[in-house]
């Protein structure tokens, strides 16, 4: 009797959960739709120009997002260009090098840095990192210290726990087995490494790398400190540097700052915040699909060997 209690209130628990996961995925559908038909009226006054345009004035109602996507673009890859080696490195150094004893301390202590707040790494930005960034950059003469390139190192910060926690579980499944192989084969550690190591690996170092720009390409509230904020600053040359020390916007940023309540009261301002919103989501959700599926092909290639 007990025990056909048992299975009646697990079988409850499971229905229930299936039942909130798809209420939630109506839930989310119908979000979706909802902003989708918010951002309907800047479609019509806009069209593409909306994706395609830089200028960007509220009070002359003219939107576009270009300036906006290329500093999210620039900043994401700032930092996976700065996370991606060490985090990768740390990965191998904590995977390949470390003895056991060591390993966990130093992989917590990395995966702590995922714990702090986005607000916390902003005040950090301001109070720290613009003063560096300012007095590195004073060959190229930047206004201050709020620039894309100190967005950019501030990101990678923010990413590196992620790149460096999923590229060392990638690094310690492969078996340990073939390491022994190689080095009996008379390989160095660095052969092993390079020819057997890493080449099994590589699938969930790339999705760690895509994971992590996914979270750099959402990222609002420690952008928003330390980028400037500027609108409108398409570089003249988007191959050159210089636009790297100048202020700048990116979605996030835009969507976290005082315009989201002044756009409240405009239907076609409000479209376009709305569908600003819709741009990162879309991005975002591009970027971690890819990460997530990367992921399971490397699940299911472990699997079938």
């Amino acid at each position: 009797m007990i025990h056909d209690l048992r299975i009646a209130r697990r079988d409850w628990i499971r229905q229930a959960s299936i039942g909130f996961s798809a209420l939630a995925a109506v839930v989310f559908v119908a979000m979706i739709g909802m902003f989708v038909a918010q951002s309907l009226p800047v479609w019509r006054s806009e069209g593409l120009s909306f994706l395609v345009s830089n200028r960007w004035h509220y009070r002359h109602a003219a939107f576009g997002a270009l300036a906006m996507i290329y500093g999210t673009l620039v900043v994401s890859a700032i930092a996976l260009a700065i996370a991606a080696p060490i985090g990768i490195g740390a990965a191998v150094f904590t995977s390949e090098v470390l003895s056991a004893r060591y390993r966990s301390p130093v992989k917590i202590a990395i995966e702590l840095l995922a714990g702090i707040p986005s607000v916390v790494y902003g005040l950090l930005g301001i109070v720290l990192l613009r003063d560096w960034m300012f007095a590195l950059t004073q060959p190229f003469d930047p206004l201050s210290g709020d620039t894309l390139l100190t967005a950019g190192v501030l990101l990678a910060i923010m990413v590196l726990p992620t790149v460096m926690t999923i590229a060392d579980d990638a690094l310690r499944g492969v078996p340990a087995r073939q390491r022994a192989a190689a080095r009996g084969l008379g390989l160095t550690r660095a052969e092993t490494l390079l020819s057997v190591i890493l080449p099994q690996a590589w699938r969930g170092i790339g999705a760690a790398l895509l994971l992590a720009l996914g979270r750099a390409l959402g990222e609002g509230i420690a952008v928003f400190m330390v980028i400037g904020r500027q609108d409108n600053q398409w570089p003249a040359n988007p191959l050159s540097l210089r636009p790297l020390v100048e202020a700048g916007q990116t979605l996030s940023t835009k969507l976290v700052g005082s315009e989201t309540h002044i756009a409240y009261g405009d239907p076609l301002h409000w479209a376009a915040m709305v569908n600003l919103g819709l741009v990162l989501l879309v991005l975002t959700s591009a970027v971690t699909w890819l990460g997530v599926r990367w992921t399971r092909r490397k699940e299911r290639h472990a699997a079938s060997r």
